[in-house]
């Protein structure tokens, strides 16, 4: 069920800021996903990104409403690559999710990414059945899955990467 955020409500911001841990955390919460340790993670990245400024090779994009952060996407280039990028976060709200804020954010993840040479995106995500909809997002996008790991997270739940290559929208 949707709320009342639209498109048009909403804003990409870059920089990341005081208090953005916590509400990443909390989103990625929120949408029922990921375990504790993964939403430890992905607040963890933040606070790296807070100290570390762009040495901690993170860059984020957030996405805000009146309400708050109702989106966010996390990546960087892959050390020891040339043109290489994982995205290792995207994220969107229960509230907004099948209203595009997903693809606006990925959009301008790949169009970050392609302004800095970037010639290659690549996302991971779960085997699971509950992760359907996630490989399908992808899909639709424009990636393609480069490689299934069986059993990588755990019995039955395969690691499966997705990849863009050029990365243009």
């Amino acid at each position: 069920m949707k709320d009342s955020t639209h498109q048009a409500d909403v804003t990409i911001r870059r920089t990341v800021q005081l208090g953005d841990p916590e509400r990443i955390r909390e989103l990625v919460g929120s949408t029922g996903f990921f375990s504790a340790e993964e939403q430890a993670i992905a607040e963890e990245l933040a606070r790296e990104t807070l100290v570390q400024g762009p040495a901690s090779g993170y860059e984020f994009l957030f996405a805000e409403s009146a309400d708050g952060l109702v989106g966010y996407s996390c990546f960087g280039r892959i050390p020891c690559t040339v043109a290489t990028w994982d995205l290792y976060w995207i994220a969107v709200a229960p509230g907004t999710q099948g209203g595009g804020l997903g693809r606006r954010l990925l959009q301008e993840t790949e169009n970050r990414v392609a302004a800095q040479g970037g010639t290659a995106l690549y996302a991971e995500t779960s085997g699971r059945e509950q992760y359907a909809p996630t490989r399908a997002f992808y899909r639709r996008c424009g990636y393609a899955c480069a490689a299934e790991f069986d059993d990588f997270y755990g019995p039955g739940d395969a690691k499966c990467i997705f990849a863009k290559k050029p990365v243009t929208s």
